[in-house]
């Protein structure tokens, strides 16, 4: 069974810098896709970034150029580099996975943690 923990969270001032981690246990065989999704407060879900079987990675563009999506393969560690922090940031911060080859920023994973909290704020 695929079980996912996400680490990393915190409370940081803007223009700070975070990482997320994901542990991931029960990988399946099969090539699969990871990402990070988030949920602002009173806010719905939205995609953050992902990252396909073979490291090809995608953004939302309100992260592009300030977040990084790294996978090890080996470890089963995903993780999501945050530098340039802003407010509008806020929120908790979900890993997930999906048996496909390759998954969008916007993508619906079938397995997710129970997430990490982030809070930008002066």
């Amino acid at each position: 069974q695929v079980h996912l923990v996400e680490s990393g969270g915190g409370s940081v001032q803007p223009g700070g810098s975070l990482t997320l981690s994901c542990e991931v246990s029960g990988v399946p065989d099969s090539p699969t896709c990871m990402g990070w999704f988030r949920q602002p407060p009173g806010k719905e879900r939205e995609g953050v970034a992902a990252i396909d079987f073979d490291a090809a990675t995608k953004y939302t563009d309100s992260v592009k150029g300030r977040f990084t999506i790294s996978r090890d393969n080996a470890k089963n560690i995903l993780t999501l580099q945050m530098n340039n922090l802003k407010p509008e940031d806020t929120a908790v911060y979900y890993c997930g996975l999906r048996s496909y080859k390759r998954c969008m920023a916007a993508s619906t994973f079938t397995y997710s943690g129970q997430g990490t909290q982030v809070t930008v704020s002066s």
